[in-house]
């Protein structure tokens, strides 16, 4: 009778378990997350051996390879981005390694970041409008404007990004969304001693580029207001792998990747320690465009006239989501379903006829 009554209790405490588990994930906290520029050559296989090797884009080839460089791909792209395949393979989904089958592509024709993002963050392709990278207020509505305009979550959207056009590409003004991007110090709400310290930070370290700071500053700025405001949709854009490769500094492009991995990490282990985000939240991340491979010099460059440059992929993980690993069946994804699954994911009786892609049906398997 006793181990009778011990099993009835197991089984009630595993299904009062599942039951949990599922209810955390109805009204999931979102974290959208980009890397610039970033290729799927590395983020599957690790550092390129061509690249490494050649003096003109590392400065130290042997200090870098020793630091990234292993025989084996799987090895290489583990020395790389440790999160990503140490642990986020383990619990999400990893798409876009075409050597396995699994492609993710841009549907837009222009293949660079200001178009790349609309696609991302509307749903939808504008190569009408969104045709170059200068600093316009976006026509088209954005999924963050979209929820940030339902009741249930006003003032609980924001954004973050080290290139200073976000502000344009999210409308800041019309949709009333905080965006602090580029150069821009802290200034919402009470700042806390970390903010205040960061404000202070940041103008007295150079950027190389006149309009992308440092991803450090960027991810701790949104750590900041995670911790204090707790938004439930933020969007995150790192932008140091984009220019560091366009100036031709593949050491420096491997170590950014590197560094974003961590920060990613970083992001995660604090919602996973913080009351309002444990067991609810779901980390989405992808990149806004691709780059070349051939000849050697493209990996410099992306745009329509560079081959490759539509090539992307996706990341997810979190509660709630079906543990894949790294997808190496035949699929095909879009970068225009990232912005209707968070929109089905938020609110699922949404429908939404401007937004061009289709919500990823793995990613709402509750």
């Amino acid at each position: 009778m006793k181990k009778l009554t011990v099993l009835m209790l197991c089984v009630f405490s595993y299904f009062g378990t599942v039951a949990q588990q599922k209810k955390a994930v109805k009204n999931p906290k979102i974290v959208l997350i980009t890397l610039d520029g970033f290729r799927w050559q590395e983020l599957f296989s690790g550092a390129d051996s061509l690249l490494i090797s050649d003096k003109k884009y590392v400065e130290d080839t042997i200090g870098l390879k020793e630091k990234f460089w292993r025989n084996i791909a799987v090895e290489r792209r583990i020395a790389l981005m440790p999160f990503f395949w140490n642990e986020v393979a383990k619990m999400g989904q990893l798409h876009g390694n075409r050597n396995q089958g699994s492609n993710v592509n841009l549907t837009n024709t222009m293949w660079f970041s200001y178009p790349g993002y609309n696609e991302i963050l509307t749903g939808a392709a504008d190569d009408k409008h969104i045709n170059s990278n200068d600093k316009l207020n976006n026509p088209n509505v954005t999924v963050l404007e979209k929820i940030n305009k339902l009741s249930k979550y006003k003032g609980k959207v924001a954004a973050f990004g080290s290139w200073d056009v976000f502000p344009f590409i999210i409308n800041e003004l019309r949709s009333g969304i905080p965006v602090n991007a580029g150069f821009e110090l802290a200034k919402e709400g009470k700042l806390s001693s970390r903010e205040v310290f960061l404000n202070e930070l940041q103008p007295k370290i150079p950027s190389p580029w006149e309009a992308v700071r440092f991803d450090a500053f960027t991810s701790n700025y949104a750590l900041e207001y995670m911790k204090k405001e707790h938004p439930e949709l933020v969007f995150i854009s790192y932008g140091e792998t984009d220019d560091f490769a366009h100036d031709g500094n593949y050491q420096a492009y491997l170590n950014s990747a590197h560094n974003s991995d961590g920060l990613i990490q970083e992001l995660w282990k604090f919602t996973q320690e913080d009351s309002f985000y444990k067991d609810n939240t779901i980390f989405i991340i992808s990149t806004d465009h691709g780059r070349g491979t051939l000849p050697l010099d493209h990996w410099r460059d992306h745009g329509s006239e560079i081959k490759g440059s539509d090539e992307v992929w996706l990341v997810v993980f979190g509660n709630g989501i079906e543990t894949l690993g790294e997808v190496t069946n035949k699929e095909q994804l879009y970068s225009n379903q990232i912005a209707p699954t968070i929109l089905q994911l938020l609110v699922p009786s949404s429908k939404d006829d401007l937004m061009k892609g289709k919500p990823i049906e793995l990613l709402l398997k509750y």
